[in-house]
Protein backbone atom coordinates (compact mmCIF):
# COMPACT_ATOMS: atom_id res chain seq x y z
CA UNK A 1 0.00 0.00 0.00
CA UNK A 2 3.04 2.81 1.15
CA UNK A 3 4.47 1.32 -2.35
CA UNK A 4 1.16 2.50 -4.64
CA UNK A 5 1.01 5.74 -2.09
CA UNK A 6 4.55 6.46 -2.90
CA UNK A 7 3.75 6.09 -7.03
CA UNK A 8 0.83 7.91 -6.87
CA UNK A 9 2.79 11.21 -4.88
CA UNK A 10 5.43 11.34 -7.25
CA UNK A 11 3.51 10.75 -10.31
CA UNK A 12 1.06 13.71 -8.85
CA UNK A 13 4.23 15.51 -8.43
CA UNK A 14 5.27 15.24 -12.05
CA UNK A 15 1.68 16.49 -13.13
CA UNK A 16 1.88 19.29 -11.16
CA UNK A 17 5.44 19.81 -12.24
CA UNK A 18 4.05 19.80 -15.88
CA UNK A 19 1.46 22.00 -15.23
CA UNK A 20 3.18 24.84 -13.10
CA UNK A 21 4.29 26.68 -15.97
CA UNK A 22 1.54 26.54 -18.43
CA UNK A 23 0.33 29.73 -19.48
CA UNK A 24 -3.49 30.34 -18.70
CA UNK A 25 -3.12 28.22 -15.51
CA UNK A 26 -4.04 29.10 -12.20
CA UNK A 27 -0.38 30.34 -10.54
CA UNK A 28 0.80 27.96 -7.98
CA UNK A 29 4.16 29.55 -7.06
CA UNK A 30 5.68 33.08 -5.94
CA UNK A 31 8.26 34.07 -8.00
CA UNK A 32 10.56 32.31 -10.80
CA UNK A 33 9.94 28.99 -10.16
CA UNK A 34 11.56 26.56 -12.91
CA UNK A 35 11.99 22.64 -13.50
CA UNK A 36 15.00 21.29 -13.90
CA UNK A 37 16.66 18.60 -16.07
CA UNK A 38 16.68 15.55 -14.12
CA UNK A 39 18.65 13.18 -16.38
CA UNK A 40 21.52 12.97 -13.72
CA UNK A 41 19.09 12.18 -11.03
CA UNK A 42 19.20 8.15 -9.88
CA UNK A 43 16.37 6.52 -7.22
CA UNK A 44 16.16 3.20 -6.29
CA UNK A 45 15.15 0.85 -3.27
CA UNK A 46 17.17 -1.19 -1.27
CA UNK A 47 16.72 -4.12 0.93
CA UNK A 48 18.75 -4.63 3.64
CA UNK A 49 18.10 -7.61 5.90
CA UNK A 50 18.97 -7.07 10.00
CA UNK A 51 22.56 -6.37 10.34
CA UNK A 52 23.45 -6.01 6.73
CA UNK A 53 25.04 -2.68 6.01
CA UNK A 54 27.41 -1.22 3.12
CA UNK A 55 31.50 -0.95 3.02
CA UNK A 56 32.11 2.71 3.48
CA UNK A 57 31.77 5.08 -0.02
CA UNK A 58 31.18 8.23 -1.21
CA UNK A 59 29.40 9.77 -4.20
CA UNK A 60 30.86 12.19 -6.62
CA UNK A 61 27.54 14.46 -6.08
CA UNK A 62 26.33 12.96 -2.71
CA UNK A 63 23.37 10.87 -1.48
CA UNK A 64 19.89 11.47 0.18
CA UNK A 65 18.78 8.49 1.67
CA UNK A 66 15.21 8.06 3.23
CA UNK A 67 13.69 4.78 5.54
CA UNK A 68 10.65 3.20 3.90
CA UNK A 69 10.65 0.46 6.33
CA UNK A 70 12.24 -0.33 9.33
CA UNK A 71 15.19 1.04 10.89
CA UNK A 72 18.69 2.43 9.08
CA UNK A 73 21.85 3.11 11.15
CA UNK A 74 23.92 5.69 9.35
CA UNK A 75 27.19 7.23 10.41
CA UNK A 76 29.29 9.76 8.15
CA UNK A 77 33.11 9.35 9.05
CA UNK A 78 34.23 11.13 11.99
CA UNK A 79 31.01 11.55 13.64
CA UNK A 80 28.58 9.23 15.57
CA UNK A 81 26.64 6.85 14.32
CA UNK A 82 23.23 7.80 13.65
CA UNK A 83 19.67 5.25 13.40
CA UNK A 84 17.13 6.88 11.98
CA UNK A 85 13.01 5.10 11.71
CA UNK A 86 10.16 5.54 9.60
CA UNK A 87 10.63 8.31 7.56
CA UNK A 88 13.73 9.54 8.41
CA UNK A 89 16.03 10.76 6.09
CA UNK A 90 20.02 11.26 5.83
CA UNK A 91 22.03 13.94 3.34
CA UNK A 92 25.30 12.89 2.50
CA UNK A 93 27.37 15.95 0.33
CA UNK A 94 29.50 15.60 -2.41
CA UNK A 95 32.72 13.19 -1.75
CA UNK A 96 31.41 12.52 1.72
CA UNK A 97 32.72 9.17 2.75
CA UNK A 98 29.75 7.45 5.05
CA UNK A 99 27.88 3.89 5.47
CA UNK A 100 24.79 2.60 5.61
CA UNK A 101 22.26 -0.43 6.40
CA UNK A 102 19.80 -1.90 8.65
CA UNK A 103 19.19 -2.02 12.29
CA UNK A 104 20.74 -5.03 14.02
CA UNK A 105 17.62 -6.75 14.59
CA UNK A 106 15.14 -5.31 12.23
CA UNK A 107 15.31 -4.76 8.29
CA UNK A 108 15.18 -1.83 6.29
CA UNK A 109 13.82 -0.64 2.82
CA UNK A 110 15.70 2.23 2.30
CA UNK A 111 15.47 5.06 -1.08
CA UNK A 112 18.37 6.18 -1.70
CA UNK A 113 18.82 9.59 -4.67
CA UNK A 114 22.06 9.83 -6.42
CA UNK A 115 22.62 13.02 -8.24
CA UNK A 116 25.02 11.25 -10.92
CA UNK A 117 28.66 10.97 -11.25
CA UNK A 118 30.58 7.71 -9.29
CA UNK A 119 30.91 6.03 -6.32
CA UNK A 120 34.24 5.72 -4.43
CA UNK A 121 34.66 2.22 -2.37
CA UNK A 122 36.45 1.99 1.07
CA UNK A 123 37.16 -0.53 3.72
CA UNK A 124 34.30 -2.88 5.62
CA UNK A 125 32.76 -1.63 8.22
CA UNK A 126 33.39 -2.75 11.90
CA UNK A 127 31.97 -4.03 14.25
CA UNK A 128 32.48 -1.27 16.45
CA UNK A 129 31.43 1.43 13.95
CA UNK A 130 28.50 -0.60 13.19
CA UNK A 131 27.40 -0.28 17.06
CA UNK A 132 28.44 3.06 17.65
CA UNK A 133 31.61 2.76 19.34
CA UNK A 134 34.21 4.55 18.70
CA UNK A 135 37.62 2.68 17.05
Amino acid sequence: MKRIILALSLAAIGLASAFAQQPGTTPRFTGTSTTMDGKDLSAARRNFEPGARTYWHSHDNGQLLMVEKGKMRVQKRGEPMKELGVGGSDYAGPNVVHWHGAAANEALVQINIGFGGGSKWYEEVTADEYNGRKR
